[in-house]
């Protein structure tokens, strides 16, 4: 009876494959001929919610042939698993030609005449980084017009089934399904693949790639534009090699061909700020054996002979300045005069990116017709979502016709909600901060008891000292609480902007934007902020300490600074993150896509078709771009408002980012679903942020410098307060503690234990003696460095803004030889189009259409004599 059941299976499968003539990689309908614009995937579920699927299901299948698609379905049965329907679409000539006069396509007139750029004389220095012109630029430049149906001999149109190309089909399609009717309920009208997909009436909708990703189509009529994409870009061994962009544009839309071309100009902009780094670092580390501080820190006649006082009460005891050797010359790499220049030099750097971008993106809007893209198209089109919640309408200013809008009550009432929730989740971040640092007063006392009485512990005790082991373990609580916050948080920001019912996609989008960089600049930064301009700052002195919630005992920093702690905290944190980033975008959509496709692998070939291989992809998401420039904005606020403290921030971001170009290219081309083509002719919203970075970041490295690192204190010491003129930062050390007499300790801070009987212990500040008539009370010193920090403030601001502007005015930011090239396209375009115009009225003339006017041939032969004028 097995053997029976087997020889069935055996059977059927070769029925199937005999009545299959397609290969497997066919992208066409049975006919061969018709083109697979988009496909639409279900699942006959034998539940309650069946009959009311099904009846969803023909009324907007029938609605989409109506609009003039054309359908094809696939039974269950020749489906790879028996049990998932597929729903092929294709758009006729008919349909592409009315949605591309809707929709303002551009297609091309005449080949570009304009002569090309004069060569680059580094063209040759930079040939091994270049790809093959045909990979480059696959097609050649033409002039373009918007599409209009009634000018249709004016286009360049040689064959009707290749003039539009998949993008810009997909697009069309997708347009036409997010708008498709499919009954009625409750009383309001339902429209849109989106609420049938969020209902479960279908289980998916997607464009198909054109091919498999490691090999070409056997089909001549692809384009295999997906094989060279994965050769050529998403390999990682072409790291080095330039990005295609052209293509990219081509085969995923505009939308994501900007964001590739900004993140690979950010990453060529990186290696400059990352070469400036690393040469800093580098300077720290050959200067280490001359720091003056470290030297006498290590010196056991010095360090070794002053006694400080305990970091925590009651626990803690006495110790030697000398037991900080080890983490205060390591602090030298970080805080040394090259910090000033670099914080200074990134100042410029972020200056120089933003304003070469702009003419990088004007660059593009022309190569990429967007010069007449505005983004009123995309406010006048309301989200299908906006449509269907809104029963109430009004007339449209602009297009004076009636439509859905959200009364102003209502929208007061959902912004309250949303305001109120995002506040309880920034407020909650601030309290797991709060009870980070916590952890880090609680546990100090516990670290150092260990370290004293661990004998094993003796050996790297230099190294690893009570403030850095709390510093470390306080860091990576931070990282895990701050990736356990980012999980929840993602699912509120999507839900309460879907409760506030944005107009337009672009409004969703900003809106969601915001929302969730606020929230991850208060999660990922917090932890930082606090290191860097709070820790150490509220001490007190001994005896009369400063206490968090009149219990912990405020943080003091190590007698070398607190810029070490703001490093180690730094690197873990922005590390971690690129690490999991990377580990989330490649490996679980790749084990995921492994698992799903398992079955298949075992099946002949020919029945895992090609709308089947894309169904079992991961799904990029209308979100999908937005987490990558999320993630590469976060990691662009380490590099600039912290870099002050880290130079080899830079260099971490530049190895991240060429891993990441190529990351995100192999995972868009072989695991994940064709994304639907969208246009965009800039990176939005996210300008205006990395702008607000930019400023923010000048103040933030100017407090660093000024407030967490030594130099002003060491400038300060070396002009005014040194007295050896052969080595003027010699004593240093000992000027910039002050004494406290252990005898005035109150019974609440003194230690349990004082087995050498000490008399005097050290703390850092600038404080009068135990035996001064202004006893601890600050010196003339303090107000000379505090004096001096603020006025390097205001000078380092000052300096680094005018300078920032000055460039930004010199930068214009559109290149002078495209808006030449603007003006010429525009004018030859408008000369083609007005000849066109003039030659119909002529042919009318001839037929004697009494219609075409002697006024109206005059009207457009003054059209053409204003355009040449203009």
């Amino acid at each position: 009876q097995q053997s029976g059941r087997k020889y069935n299976l055996f059977l059927k499968r070769r029925l199937r494959i005999d009545k299959r003539h397609q290969s497997k990689d066919s992208i066409f309908f049975r006919d061969g001929v018709r083109r697979i614009d988009f496909v639409l995937s279900y699942v006959e579920d034998l539940n309650k919610e069946w009959e009311k699927k099904l009846e969803r299901r023909k009324e907007f299948e029938s609605n989409l042939q109506k609009a003039g698609l054309e359908l094809e379905t696939e039974d269950k049965k020749e489906s790879e698993d028996g049990k998932i329907f597929f729903v092929k679409i294709h758009a006729p000539w008919e349909v592409l030609i009315t949605y591309a006069e809707v929709l303002n396509i551009k297609v091309p007139i005449r080949e570009n005449d304009i002569p090309p750029m004069v060569e680059n004389p580094l063209d040759c220095v930079l040939f091994p980084l270049r790809l093959p012109e045909k990979v480059m630029h696959p097609e050649p430049d033409y002039f373009t017009a918007p599409f209009s149906k009634d000018k249709q001999e004016l286009y360049l149109i040689n064959d009707e089934s290749t003039f539009f190309s998949p993008s810009m089909r997909n697009r069309i399609v997708n347009y036409i399904l997010t708008r498709c009717p499919y009954g009625t309920e409750e009383g309001k009208k339902k429209f849109g693949i989106k609420r049938l997909l969020n209902n479960g009436t279908y289980t998916a909708a997607y464009p198909l790639h054109d091919c498999q990703y490691w090999k070409k189509a056997s089909d001549p009529n692809c384009d295999s534009e997906r094989h060279t994409l994965y050769m050529e870009w998403a390999r990682f061994l072409r790291f080095y090699k330039e990005q295609p962009l052209v293509l990219i544009r081509k085969y995923y839309g505009e939308k994501i061909g900007i964001y590739f071309a900004w993140l690979g100009f950010y990453t060529e902009m990186l290696f400059l700020a990352a070469v400036v780094g690393l040469i800093c670092f580098l300077y720290g580390l050959f200067t280490m054996d001359e720091n003056m501080s470290s030297k006498e820190i290590c010196d056991p006649a010095i360090g070794g002979e002053i006694i400080m006082c305990p970091l925590c009460d009651r626990d803690c005891e006495y110790w030697r300045l000398n037991t900080t050797c080890e983490s205060s010359q390591y602090s030298h790499l970080f805080d040394n005069v090259a910090t000033l220049f670099f914080a200074i030099f990134m100042g410029i750097w972020v200056t120089l990116f933003l304003e070469f971008w702009k003419r990088r993106q004007a660059r593009l809007k022309y190569e990429w017709d967007l010069v007449d893209f505005e983004e009123e198209q995309q406010q006048l089109q309301l989200r299908p979502e906006y449509e269907a919640k809104c029963t109430q309408k009004k007339r449209n200013p602009v297009t004076q016709e009636m439509e859905p809008y959200l009364p102003l009550t209502s929208q007061a009432v959902r912004f309250c909600i949303s305001g109120a929730t995002v506040l309880f989740w920034v407020s909650l971040i601030i309290a797991s901060m709060i009870a980070v640092i916590v952890y880090r007063l609680a546990v100090y006392a516990a670290f150092a008891s260990l370290m004293e009485n661990t004998q094993t512990l003796q050996p790297i005790s230099g190294l690893l000292t009570p403030q850095l082991a709390t510093s470390v373990t306080a860091s990576c609580l931070n990282f895990v609480i701050i990736m356990i916050l980012n999980f929840f948080y993602e699912r509120i920001a999507i839900w309460i902007t879907d409760m506030e019912i944005p107009r337009t996609h672009m409004e969703y989008e900003n809106r969601l934007t915001m929302k969730m960089f606020l929230f991850q600049f208060v999660n990922y930064y917090s932890s930082c902020f606090y290191v860097a301009f709070f820790k150490g700052k509220f001490v007190g002195y001994p005896g009369a300490y400063t206490y968090m919630f009149n219990r912990w005992r405020n943080e003091e920093c190590d007698p070398a600074g607190c810029l070490i702690e703001l490093t180690t905290q730094l690197t873990i944190v922005m590390a971690g993150k690129q690490i999991w980033g990377n580990i989330q975008e490649a490996i679980v959509p790749w084990i995921c896509n492994w698992w799903g496709r398992r079955k298949a692998r075992n099946n002949p070939e020919n029945l895992y078709s090609r709308w089947e291989q894309d169904h079992d992809l991961q799904t990029f998401g209308a979100l999908g771009l937005f987490y990558e420039y999320l993630e590469m904005v976060i990691q662009f606020g380490f590099i600039t408002l912290f870099v002050a403290s880290f130079p080899l921030a830079p260099l971490l971001a530049l190895m991240n980012n060429i891993l990441e170009i190529r990351v995100d290219s192999w995972k868009l081309t072989t695991q994940y679903r064709r994304p639907v083509a969208a246009k965009a002719h800039s990176i939005g919203v996210w300008q205006e942020i990395l702008n607000g970075m930019a400023i923010l970041s000048v103040v933030t490295n100017a407090f660093i410098v000024a407030f967490t690192s030594d130099m002003i204190p060491r400038l300060v010491y070396y002009y005014a307060y040194s007295e050896n003129e052969d080595s003027p930062m010699s004593g240093y050390i000992n000027n910039s503690l002050s004494v406290f007499q252990i005898s005035d300790f109150p019974a609440r801070n003194e230690p349990k234990e004082n087995p050498e009987n000490f008399v005097i212990c050290r703390y850092r500040d600038y404080r009068y003696p135990p035996d001064h008539e202004r006893k601890y009370l600050h010196t003339m010193q303090f107000w000379h460095i505090l004096a001096a920090k603020l006025a390097f403030i205001i000078i380092m601001e000052h300096v680094v803004f005018i300078v920032k502007f000055f460039v930004a005015w010199m930068i214009p930011d559109v290149p002078a030889d495209v808006k030449a090239k603007i003006k010429r396209e525009k004018y030859l375009t408008q000369k083609i189009l007005h000849e066109y115009e003039l030659e119909k009225l002529k042919e009318r003339l001839c037929q004697g259409d009494k219609r075409a006017t002697e006024k109206e041939f005059i009207a457009t032969e003054g059209r053409m004599e204003l355009s040449r004028a203009m």
